[in-house]
């Protein structure tokens, strides 16, 4: 497999870089401390066509592969995490099911204005007693002639403070369970449709996330996603997909962290000499640039796989999981030493890397843990040994 990248991909990531570093990184610390949701940076990056990047071109998308949208994702993620994220979502777990799973009808009146920006797309999932457990729905819709009766919560929506659609999970027929399971394309604005203040969180502040409350929300069979009962298998290929996004802003978290690190060290001094000159910083540096270009490369080949797929069938759970699991794990692992490097100077706002260290720590938690990963990575294993562990 070639992960060297095509002179188009290389061009992409260069004008990417450029917006990225104009537009997107003054707004940076302001908006981690406001929690102000840059919809106006997502528009400009929709006009770029980042908003859509692997979407054909005939459904408003730049036309791309997978790989690109993972160094998009990178590159954003590099300057601004929380854009990153926001960028992933309304790509990965909006574009790309609609895209996968609806009719024609759907793709026109959904999937064009998302993948060009003009629409924001939030995925709605998890619930309070539903989080790695996704079959647990309490979420109900239920069908009353050529619509649905939606009613239920759901918690930790990515984007769902400035939604304009929402692709919604609910039972339509509990008694199945997972079987049981259906997927909408809700208009954020129908009545009934509520959601929270955003919720502040650790890192990743200004990424709009809000509880959603469903009461007696009607949707229109005509914006079911898919047949009734399709719902969990929608979610979960839909999820193999928005790992290699997180694991591509994980990358860029890390990237910065290392970028930042390196330069501390050279212009910082101790005992007569910049602090680059002991081993043990040149150490840690060694260590923390081998495991990003490591998670890197798994990245694009969980992205490389991904567009194997579309041509060829089959899934590529496998390659996501590894990605996310490991990338998560090294963004971790890499901005924490980035602010040890950093010494007292880390720890203040006045440095990138205290708002690396507290962004990475959410790419182990959503579009699985690292636990769940773990368990994936598993059954691949045992799967293809000829055993099952359920």
């Amino acid at each position: 497999m070639n992960l060297d990248l095509s002179e188009e991909q290389q061009l992409l990531q260069a004008s990417v870089r450029e917006f990225a570093e104009e537009v997107v990184r003054p707004q940076a610390a302001p908006i981690d401390q406001t929690g102000e949701f840059p919809r106006a940076t997502f528009a400009q990056a929709g006009e770029l066509g980042l908003a859509g990047v692997a979407v054909p071109t005939e459904w408003g998308g730049s036309g791309m592969d997978s790989v690109s949208y993972a160094i998009v994702i990178e590159e954003i993620s590099r300057t601004c995490a929380n854009m990153g994220v926001i960028l992933s979502v309304n790509n990965s777990l909006v574009c790309d099911p609609i895209e996968k799973f609806g009719n024609d009808d759907q793709k026109k009146r959904f999937l064009v204005p998302l993948a060009r920006g003009e629409k924001l797309g939030c995925f709605a999932l998890t619930e309070p007693d539903a989080g790695s457990d996704a079959g647990n729905q309490k979420t109900r819709a239920v069908l009353e002639g050529d619509h649905y009766r939606i009613t239920g919560q759901k918690v930790f929506i990515t984007c769902g403070s400035n939604a304009d659609l929402c692709l919604l999970f609910a039972m339509t027929s509990p008694e199945k369970k997972t079987r049981g399971i259906s997927a909408f394309v809700v208009d954020a604005s129908s009545p009934g449709f509520d959601r929270s203040r955003h919720q502040v969180k650790l890192g990743v502040n200004a990424s709009g996330t809000v509880e959603i409350f469903l009461t007696d929300v009607k949707v229109p069979v005509a914006d079911r996603l898919g047949a009734e009962g399709d719902g969990f298998k929608i979610a979960m290929s839909t999820l193999d997909g928005g790992r290699i996004g997180i694991a591509a802003q994980a990358v860029g978290i890390a990237q910065e962290a290392l970028e930042a690190a390196v330069a501390y060290a050279k212009a910082r001094k101790a005992f007569g000499r910049p602090i680059s000159d002991f081993q043990v910083l040149r150490f840690y540096l060694a260590d923390m640039a081998t495991e990003v270009d490591a998670a890197r490369l798994l990245t694009r080949k969980a992205a490389a796989a991904k567009d194997s797929t579309r041509k060829n069938g089959g899934r590529y759970s496998m390659e996501a999981a590894t990605a996310k699991l490991f990338a998560a794990e090294m963004a971790q692992r890499v901005t924490t030493k980035a602010l040890q490097i950093h010494g007292g100077y880390g720890y203040t706002k006045e440095y990138p890397v205290e708002r690396n260290f507290r962004d990475a720590r959410i790419t182990e938690i959503y579009e699985g843990t690292s636990e769940i990963h773990r368990l994936i990575i598993a059954r691949e294993i045992f799967k293809d040994a000829g055993l099952s562990i359920g």
